[in-house]
């Protein structure tokens, strides 16, 4: 995490590339919100296009990008090899992350979330900028995937520790479905919706209450999905600020609900 003043700082003499990535459920207006207003310098990032690939019923609605394309992506944004890169949005770390967690998975060790997203760094006196910024200039980034561990269906399935499901409790119990063809969720995992990372302010909770909060799940190795493994990226990132290292199932529940042979579990 960075903190808005922290990020004021830092930018005054430091290279950071910066990534605006506002996206949420039902909302396509990402593009025209970061015209509205970005933190200066700032590249979009959409996160249908360019952080996953194609959606499919077998693959879920957010799968992982194929390497190559995502290594197009961010030298398109204009990172560079060993740049220090920050990620926002404007709803507390959620699309953020994915970005993140991407990132990271890539190979890209100095990467961090603004904590409290453009709501903070606005409270906190920072400037915005309105309209298109120039285009970046290409950058020379390189994706070595595999910095941050993965599970497929099949290892979710048999997963020997805690399975965090990170959507909100109703719909891990089944009680609405709005959106994957069966409700519930993959039998033995735990709900732990991830809006429980944030404060009532739309910071991440401290380290302290996070390690309080994940321990009450169980122990052994942890894995996290959600709907389309967007929000699970969050719940990660909020587990590597406990210290706890985390594994993401990709495809999550909207894979797992499209594959009838896969069982589906209701209730608590």
């Amino acid at each position: 995490m960075i903190s808005s003043a922290q990020l004021r700082e830092e930018l005054v003499d430091n290279d950071i590339h910066l990534l605006d990535v506002r996206w949420a459920l039902g909302d396509p207006n990402g593009p025209q919100h970061y015209l509205d207003g970005h933190i200066p310098g700032a590249v979009f990032v959409d996160l249908e296009t360019e952080l996953a690939a194609a959606p499919s019923p077998a693959r879920g609605r957010h799968p992982l990008p194929d390497p190559g394309t995502f290594e197009k992506c961010a030298r398109s944004w204009g990172l560079a090899e060993g740049q220090p890169v920050v990620v926002y949005d404007a709803t507390g770390g959620m699309a953020a992350a994915r970005a993140w967690w991407l990132l990271r998975w890539a190979g890209v060790e100095n990467v961090r979330i603004l904590d409290g997203g453009l709501p903070s760094w606005i409270a906190k006196g920072g400037e915005l900028a309105t309209g298109a910024e120039p285009d970046p200039v290409g950058g020379d980034l390189v994706v070595r995937p595999g910095g941050l561990p993965v599970i497929d269906a099949d290892a979710a399935a048999k997963w020997s520790g805690v399975l965090l499901d990170a959507r909100a409790g109703e719909r891990y119990r089944g009680e609405v479905e709005p959106i994957d063809p069966r409700p519930g969720h993959i039998p033995g995992a735990v709900s732990a919706p991830t809006a429980e990372n944030l404060d009532s302010t739309g910071h991440f909770r401290s380290a302290e209450e996070l390690r309080d909060r994940f321990a009450g799940f169980g122990e052994g190795p942890v894995a996290v999905y959600c709907g389309s493994g967007v929000t699970a990226a969050h719940q990660i990132a909020a587990l590597a600020v406990a210290g706890i290292d985390a594994a993401l199932y990709p495809g999550s529940y909207s894979q797992w609900s499209n594959d009838a042979k896969r069982p589906v579990a209701t209730g608590d």
